[in-house]
């Protein structure tokens, strides 16, 4: 289980020291994310992509519920109301339906997720505007006081912005 830790850095020199630094630290590339103003060099950082900067996850696990419920109150109706043979329902139809509306609408809501800037980070939209680069950094639980220390010691001119224990398990 990990926990992301958010850490505002001034510039870009600041945050490949810092990004140097998490690698000694050994902290994997692939967990250490940085989120800058449209247009800026990011060279020798890893960018957030778009699984960290857009609410396509969110909107896609809203969209598996909703697309299975219509797949489900559609077969129902189907079966209530088209009956095929005889005069057994077939509830096989709704959930097979249930099954089937459930990819459909995870892939239209992400669609639409993609779109749309990550709730998580909206509270740092005016710092990254003006300049500033968002650190993201997935570490385990029982290293998360080891990194916090080592951010806030090596890098003062940095600002730490808490930490979320809920990161999605994926990106």
């Amino acid at each position: 289980m990990r926990r992301r830790i958010y850490w505002l850095l001034p510039d870009l020199a600041s945050a490949r020291r810092t990004m140097d630094d998490l690698l000694l630290a050994r902290i994997d590339e692939s967990h250490i994310h940085f989120a800058a103003r449209e247009g800026t060099d990011m060279t020798g950082l890893h960018p957030a992509n778009i699984l960290q900067t857009s609410d396509v996850v969110r909107a896609a696990q809203l969209g598996l519920v909703v697309g299975a419920a219509a797949g489900a109150v559609a077969g129902v109706v189907a079966v209530l109301f088209f009956s095929m043979s005889g005069d057994a329902p077939h509830w096989g139809v709704a959930a097979v339906l249930a099954i089937v509306g459930a990819p459909i609408g995870a892939w239209a809501a992400s669609m639409i997720g993609v779109s749309v800037p990550s709730k998580r980070l909206a509270r740092f939209e005016g710092a990254i505007e003006s300049g500033q680069l968002l650190l993201m950094v997935d570490v385990p639980r029982s290293r998360v006081a080891e990194i916090e220390t080592l951010l806030t010691t090596a890098h003062p001119e940095g600002h730490f912005e808490g930490e979320e224990p809920n990161i999605p398990a994926f990106p």
